[in-house]
Protein backbone atom coordinates (compact mmCIF):
# COMPACT_ATOMS: atom_id res chain seq x y z
CA UNK A 1 0.00 0.00 0.00
CA UNK A 2 1.30 3.41 -0.68
CA UNK A 3 1.63 6.26 1.35
CA UNK A 4 -1.04 8.23 0.42
CA UNK A 5 -2.33 11.60 1.84
CA UNK A 6 -3.33 10.98 5.56
CA UNK A 7 -2.52 7.05 5.17
CA UNK A 8 0.08 5.84 7.32
CA UNK A 9 0.57 2.44 7.08
CA UNK A 10 1.17 0.32 10.72
CA UNK A 11 1.45 -3.40 9.42
CA UNK A 12 1.61 -5.56 6.39
CA UNK A 13 0.80 -9.17 6.48
CA UNK A 14 3.11 -9.84 3.52
CA UNK A 15 3.05 -13.63 3.11
CA UNK A 16 -0.76 -13.68 2.62
CA UNK A 17 -0.46 -12.92 -1.14
CA UNK A 18 2.19 -15.97 -1.29
CA UNK A 19 -0.22 -17.99 0.95
CA UNK A 20 -3.30 -16.97 -0.44
CA UNK A 21 -5.09 -16.66 -3.52
CA UNK A 22 -6.95 -13.36 -2.82
CA UNK A 23 -10.11 -13.03 -4.05
CA UNK A 24 -11.51 -9.77 -2.84
CA UNK A 25 -10.26 -6.49 -0.62
CA UNK A 26 -12.43 -5.10 2.10
CA UNK A 27 -11.52 -2.02 4.26
CA UNK A 28 -13.06 -2.11 8.38
CA UNK A 29 -12.59 0.19 10.87
CA UNK A 30 -11.16 -1.69 14.38
CA UNK A 31 -12.92 -0.79 17.79
CA UNK A 32 -9.77 -0.72 20.05
CA UNK A 33 -8.93 0.76 23.80
CA UNK A 34 -6.38 3.79 24.27
CA UNK A 35 -3.72 2.03 25.10
CA UNK A 36 -3.98 -0.09 21.68
CA UNK A 37 -3.79 2.87 19.73
CA UNK A 38 -1.19 3.82 21.64
CA UNK A 39 1.09 0.46 21.01
CA UNK A 40 -0.06 0.93 17.39
CA UNK A 41 1.64 4.00 16.89
CA UNK A 42 4.72 2.72 17.87
CA UNK A 43 4.18 0.27 15.24
CA UNK A 44 3.94 -3.00 17.58
CA UNK A 45 1.63 -5.33 15.73
CA UNK A 46 2.39 -8.88 14.35
CA UNK A 47 -1.02 -9.45 11.74
CA UNK A 48 0.92 -12.62 10.48
CA UNK A 49 -1.21 -14.87 12.42
CA UNK A 50 -4.48 -12.87 12.58
CA UNK A 51 -7.94 -14.06 11.11
CA UNK A 52 -11.42 -12.56 10.50
CA UNK A 53 -14.53 -14.50 12.22
CA UNK A 54 -18.14 -13.67 11.57
CA UNK A 55 -20.00 -14.51 15.46
CA UNK A 56 -23.56 -13.53 15.63
CA UNK A 57 -23.53 -10.98 12.35
CA UNK A 58 -20.73 -8.95 13.90
CA UNK A 59 -17.10 -9.08 12.42
CA UNK A 60 -14.01 -10.00 14.63
CA UNK A 61 -10.26 -9.93 14.15
CA UNK A 62 -8.58 -13.07 16.18
CA UNK A 63 -4.89 -13.79 16.70
CA UNK A 64 -3.16 -10.52 16.14
CA UNK A 65 -1.03 -9.03 18.98
CA UNK A 66 -0.88 -6.15 19.66
CA UNK A 67 2.14 -5.44 22.15
CA UNK A 68 1.29 -3.67 25.26
CA UNK A 69 2.30 0.29 25.63
CA UNK A 70 5.24 0.29 27.45
CA UNK A 71 4.03 3.58 29.85
CA UNK A 72 0.21 1.52 30.01
CA UNK A 73 0.69 0.18 33.56
CA UNK A 74 -2.92 -0.87 34.81
CA UNK A 75 -4.47 -0.20 31.61
CA UNK A 76 -2.99 -1.82 29.23
CA UNK A 77 -5.11 -4.77 27.39
CA UNK A 78 -4.48 -8.21 26.85
CA UNK A 79 -2.48 -8.41 23.90
CA UNK A 80 -4.71 -11.04 21.92
CA UNK A 81 -7.89 -10.21 23.01
CA UNK A 82 -10.20 -10.40 20.23
CA UNK A 83 -10.97 -7.18 18.28
CA UNK A 84 -14.66 -6.41 17.23
CA UNK A 85 -14.49 -4.47 13.08
CA UNK A 86 -16.53 -2.08 12.03
CA UNK A 87 -18.53 -2.69 8.82
CA UNK A 88 -21.87 -2.64 6.98
CA UNK A 89 -24.70 -5.03 8.07
CA UNK A 90 -24.78 -5.90 4.49
CA UNK A 91 -20.85 -6.71 3.78
CA UNK A 92 -20.84 -8.69 6.84
CA UNK A 93 -23.88 -10.60 5.31
CA UNK A 94 -22.47 -11.23 2.16
CA UNK A 95 -19.16 -12.12 3.72
CA UNK A 96 -20.71 -14.68 5.86
CA UNK A 97 -22.01 -16.12 3.07
CA UNK A 98 -18.88 -16.25 0.92
CA UNK A 99 -16.64 -17.27 3.51
CA UNK A 100 -19.38 -20.57 4.31
CA UNK A 101 -17.66 -21.52 0.74
CA UNK A 102 -15.49 -24.16 0.97
CA UNK A 103 -11.81 -22.73 1.71
CA UNK A 104 -12.29 -19.11 1.85
CA UNK A 105 -10.74 -17.57 4.63
CA UNK A 106 -11.30 -13.50 5.54
CA UNK A 107 -7.36 -12.58 6.15
CA UNK A 108 -5.80 -9.59 7.20
CA UNK A 109 -3.67 -7.63 4.64
CA UNK A 110 -2.48 -4.45 5.96
CA UNK A 111 -3.38 -2.19 9.42
CA UNK A 112 -2.72 1.15 9.06
CA UNK A 113 -4.24 4.98 10.33
CA UNK A 114 -7.15 6.77 7.65
CA UNK A 115 -7.30 10.58 8.34
CA UNK A 116 -6.30 9.40 12.11
CA UNK A 117 -8.63 6.23 12.33
CA UNK A 118 -7.43 2.87 12.92
CA UNK A 119 -8.31 0.37 9.38
CA UNK A 120 -7.79 -2.53 8.42
CA UNK A 121 -7.43 -4.40 4.65
CA UNK A 122 -9.25 -7.76 4.77
CA UNK A 123 -9.31 -10.19 1.74
CA UNK A 124 -11.37 -12.96 0.99
CA UNK A 125 -8.86 -15.31 0.53
CA UNK A 126 -8.42 -19.34 -0.83
CA UNK A 127 -5.43 -21.33 0.92
CA UNK A 128 -2.64 -22.00 -2.16
CA UNK A 129 -1.66 -25.73 -2.23
CA UNK A 130 2.63 -26.35 -2.47
CA UNK A 131 2.27 -26.57 -6.01
CA UNK A 132 0.94 -23.36 -6.79
CA UNK A 133 3.13 -21.69 -4.14
CA UNK A 134 5.97 -23.09 -6.52
CA UNK A 135 4.32 -21.86 -9.75
CA UNK A 136 3.86 -18.37 -8.25
CA UNK A 137 7.95 -18.27 -7.43
CA UNK A 138 8.80 -19.96 -10.28
CA UNK A 139 6.78 -17.16 -12.76
CA UNK A 140 8.50 -14.53 -10.48
CA UNK A 141 11.84 -15.65 -11.19
CA UNK A 142 11.36 -15.92 -14.77
CA UNK A 143 9.71 -12.36 -14.71
CA UNK A 144 13.11 -11.06 -13.10
CA UNK A 145 15.03 -12.98 -15.02
CA UNK A 146 13.80 -11.31 -18.42
CA UNK A 147 14.07 -7.48 -16.59
CA UNK A 148 17.60 -7.80 -15.80
CA UNK A 149 18.73 -8.89 -19.71
CA UNK A 150 16.36 -6.29 -20.88
CA UNK A 151 18.47 -3.92 -18.04
CA UNK A 152 21.70 -5.50 -19.62
CA UNK A 153 20.62 -5.77 -23.19
CA UNK A 154 20.42 -1.12 -22.79
CA UNK A 155 23.73 -0.93 -21.02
Amino acid sequence: MKQQQGIKLIAQNRKARHEYTIEESYEAGMVLKGTEVKALRDGRVNIKDGYARIKNGELFLMDVHISPYAFGNRFNHDPLRPRKLLMHGSEIHRLHGKVRERGFALIPLSIYFAHGRVKVSLALAKGKKLYDKRQALKSKEMAKEVQRAQRDRRD
